[in-house]
């Protein structure tokens, strides 16, 4: 069946590989985006389909359309530091004011509406894995809480637009998460470190280097989101990311060596206040009631993103 399906935040990097995916499946794709860290470059290529349809807007403002809806997809918020410590108030606006236009669009249209939240709202987790009955451990003063309390605050207007007014809502926990269309200056550690190598630049490691991530590839991430949309009787949250724990230290040895070439130093820098230590999902849940894990190794992924790393370059 073709489905009408509005995406928030469709010119940023998971969101343009989202709007590809359910384009792909025969679907009428509304992309909405204000540009301020998405990109028009990301979704080029797509508006060459009829079936999809761009607009520049910020969801702080509310979105009219007259079409049937049948889903939407919340990813309308800057998610790298750089990006949402800019302007933290906005940061916040957007996570508060656009996610409650977004659950006020659903409740009019009678759809479903996923909210892609994240891993941040664990905080710096005193526990491993995190599971998604763990509360967390987030600072609500410090300077990555804008972003952390504002997702926090997004999956409790969900929740409430749920038990007011009986919407069909979905929350989806979002862990480290990339690939290709991944802003070069986004500050995140893959995107950092790819680009220092490739363009000889010293590679910067925050702290020692000894804290863990677990990096899922993006078609990965964009297959579990499409799946909690479209399985019943599953709300949420639920963590999407990938279980395979290596610390930033191991991360920069797998890219040494798929670059080979690279001669750069590494330079260490002090870790950034608030930034967590450990950070693994538990997929439990995805396992059961999505029947979802990820797919992709880490080599494999890597080197598709390295390899759009390498064509920008030579592209400008």
């Amino acid at each position: 069946m073709v489905k009408t399906i509005l995406v928030t935040g469709g010119a940023g990097f998971i969101g343009c590989h989202l709007c590809k995916e359910l384009l792909n499946s025969g679907n009428i794709v509304y992309c909405i985006d204000n540009l301020s860290s998405g990109s028009f470059e990301n979704i080029k290529e797509l508006t060459k389909n009829e079936n999809f349809h761009f607009s520049e807007h910020d969801v702080e403002d509310y979105y009219q359309i007259s079409e049937k809806i049948d889903e939407i997809y919340h990813l309308a918020c800057p998610a790298s530091p750089p990006f949402y410590q800019k302007d933290p108030i906005k940061t916040l606006d957007t996570n508060y004011f656009g996610t409650r236009n977004v659950l006020e669009l659903g409740r009019i249209k009678g759809c479903k509406v996923l909210l892609t939240s994240t891993s941040e709202v664990y905080g710096d987790p005193q526990i491993s894995p995190q599971s998604e009955n763990y509360w967390g451990n987030v600072n609500p003063i410090g300077v990555r809480s804008c972003y952390d309390e504002g997702k926090r605050i997004s999956e409790t207007l969900m929740i409430e637009y749920e038990r007011k007014y009986n919407i069909d809502i979905k929350i989806a926990r979002i862990f480290n998460t990339y690939g290709p269309q991944m802003n070069k200056d986004d500050g995140r550690v893959v995107s950092n470190f790819i680009n220092q190598m490739i363009y000889d630049k010293d590679i910067t490691v925050y702290g020692n280097g000894n804290q863990t991530r677990c990096f899922n590839y993006v078609d990965d991430t964009v297959e579990g989101l499409i799946l909690l949309m479209n399985t019943k009787g599953v709300r949420g949250p639920i963590n999407i990311g990938n279980e395979n724990e290596i610390t930033i230290n191991e991360l920069l040895d797998v890219l040494r060596y798929l670059i080979p070439e690279c001669k750069s130093d590494i330079i260490f820098k002090i870790l950034p206040g608030d930034d967590p230590k450990q950070r693994r999902p538990s997929l439990k849940m995805a396992k059961e009631l999505l029947m979802w894990k990820p797919k992709t190794e880490l080599h494999d992924g890597l080197s598709k993103t390295i390899d759009y790393f390498e064509w920008l370059k030579n592209s400008v």
